[in-house]
């Protein structure tokens, strides 16, 4: 059965680490705590008094001072990592944690986990290949050597930069080593730290390589697990849930996150916020709870994404650019199907097809798969096709052979309608306003990775209002935009009434548009 030695990096709260250090043990599993050495000494002292006689306790034997982005941090890690290596012989994993960690899983679930999934959990991902790195230095990190803390050193830092990029004072990356980067936050067997401690050892080229580069802690465990470990034993991920804001800020969870906090597919999370004493409290005693279910339904992230980007209007922080000089051309007119329930606006758009000579495509800037014609390329992502809306309409015009187009938009491209419509070209648009159902909206949820198959109903309860009240929303910045030729047709109107609207989007007589309304598969869900 696995048995963890957790590697504890930390520097404040010594009252916290003193609670984490005897839940963690308390059910057999190690701790070896590296307390940064310029924090308040009467900090330490009280968290050796009250750990030095748990026996599955244990110190980094030499104490330094952690600075962010510096060599320290990992320094300070293989301290904390000789120490648990020397005294807990039984730990077969090293789990790394800071003083903001705390467990959102039962330590029997936890110990089942590791048993069930051998292998070393680290994010390792090819440091030039990859885009892990979202902005800012890359190469820049590791061909210049620094010295300084960006933080506390600002202008040495730079001004050591600058000197050694103006005089080109660059330096090669170890040969035989091809730099990985990822998350600090990693699982380790212990036939892999052993392996780690004795290439430190034997490689001390490579030691004074990362002792001077940018936040080796994102690449050094990184880099010499993927040399010494084969591949199909790594699990290229971590197992503590954390996540970042736009601005790069790690995000923090308060007392109401329990819920979403223990349906995730992680082991432990972080940042816990100080004042979530109740929190604390309720994961506190989880860890050494028996029989614990846990239904995994892992929608955190993308519940955050879809939460954090609601509220802007124009539900962004500036208008974005795209091309304001090009145009479809005047004689040219453009008909947009805008829809939330997709398989509707697919529906009509069959139907229109059918009726109609017009050439018409599906969701071109929201679905992926959109059947396109080969365009030289523009039409390969939904990124491209985006920033190019009008060279994209431009070519399809042209490729139909038309002066008449008809697409599929989700109502939530607001800023698409806003663009084609004040072009030069005519733009219809055609609004389905759809009922919504709660069984259509957690399929929605579900669909976009908002929950999942074990989402609890509470979870839902929660959520499915946001979802409706962002859907209203939709509907109503599309109606406040006045567009000129804005049409609608309802699910709860008569055909006779739709059929009105729809003549008037197509510019066909209200027989044929009758024809089309009158489906009776047309709103059907």
């Amino acid at each position: 059965m696995a048995k963890i030695a957790y590697i504890l990096l930390c520097h404040k709260d010594p009252d916290a680490i003193i609670k984490q250090a005897d839940r963690l043990t308390a059910v057999g599993d190690y701790m070896s705590i590296h307390f940064d050495a310029s924090a308040d000494p009467a900090h330490y002292k009280a968290i050796r008094a009250a750990l030095d006689n748990n026996p599955n306790v244990t110190f980094a034997r030499k104490r330094i001072k952690c600075g962010w982005g510096e060599w320290s941090l990992v320094a300070a890690t293989l301290h904390a990592v000789e120490s648990a290596v020397e005294a807990f012989p039984r730990a077969t994993h090293f789990y790394m944690l800071s003083g903001d960690c705390m467990a959102i899983k039962s330590a029997e679930y936890t110990h089942r986990f590791l048993d069930n999934n051998d292998g070393d959990f680290i994010e390792s991902f090819d440091y030039f290949e990859s885009d892990w790195i979202k902005t800012g230095w890359t190469e820049e990190r590791l061909i210049y050597r620094h010295w300084f803390n960006e933080r506390t050193q600002k202008k040495l830092f730079y001004a050591m930069f600058n000197f050694q990029k103006r005089f080109g004072l660059k330096r090669d990356i170890p040969a035989d080593i091809q730099v990985q980067i990822g998350s600090q936050w990693w699982c380790l067997r212990r036939q892999t730290i052993e392996s780690i401690l004795d290439f430190c050892k034997k490689r001390r080229d490579v030691i004074r390589f990362f002792r001077t580069t940018w936040i080796p802690d994102e690449t050094f465990f990184q880099t010499l697990v993927r040399h010494m470990v084969p591949e199909k034993e790594i699990h290229a991920r971590t197992l503590t849930f954390l996540m970042f804001t736009d601005y790069g800020m790690p995000v923090t969870f308060y007392n109401d996150h329990y819920d979403l906090l223990l349906s995730q597919d992680y082991l432990f999370a972080r940042k816990i916020s100080p004042d979530a004493q109740d929190l604390k409290r309720r994961l506190g005693l989880l860890y050494s709870a028996q029989g614990v279910q846990f239904q995994i339904s892992n929608e955190g992230r993308s519940l955050f994404k879809f939460l954090t980007g609601r509220g802007r209007i124009g539900r962004r922080f500036s208008t974005r650019f795209w091309e304001t000089e090009s145009t479809l051309g005047r004689e040219r007119e453009l008909l947009i199907v805008v829809c939330k329930k997709w398989h509707v606006a697919k529906r009509v758009l069959e139907r229109i097809r059918q009726s109609t000579n017009v050439p018409a495509i599906e969701y071109v800037f929201n679905e992926e798969d959109a059947q396109l014609p080969a365009l030289g390329g523009i039409e390969k992502t939904l990124g491209k096709r985006t920033r190019h809306r009008r060279a994209l309409m431009r070519m399809l015009f042209d490729y139909f052979e038309t002066d008449r187009l008809i697409v599929c938009m989700d109502p939530s491209n607001l800023d698409l309608l806003e663009d084609f419509a004040a072009d030069r070209s005519v733009t219809r648009i055609l609004e389905i306003e759809c009922s919504f159902s709660e069984e259509y909206l957690i399929g929605h949820a579900m669909r976009v990775g908002l929950a999942g198959e074990q989402t609890s109903q509470e979870t839902l309860d929660r959520l499915l209002p946001t979802i409706r009240n962002d859907m209203v929303f939709e509907s109503d910045a599309i109606r406040d935009a006045q567009f000129e030729n804005h049409c609608r047709i309802r699910e709860i109107a008569s055909s006779e009434e739709n059929a009105d609207e729809l003549a008037k989007f197509l510019g066909v007589g209200r027989e044929k548009a009758h024809e089309i309304t009158s489906t009776d598969y047309l709103f059907a869900d």
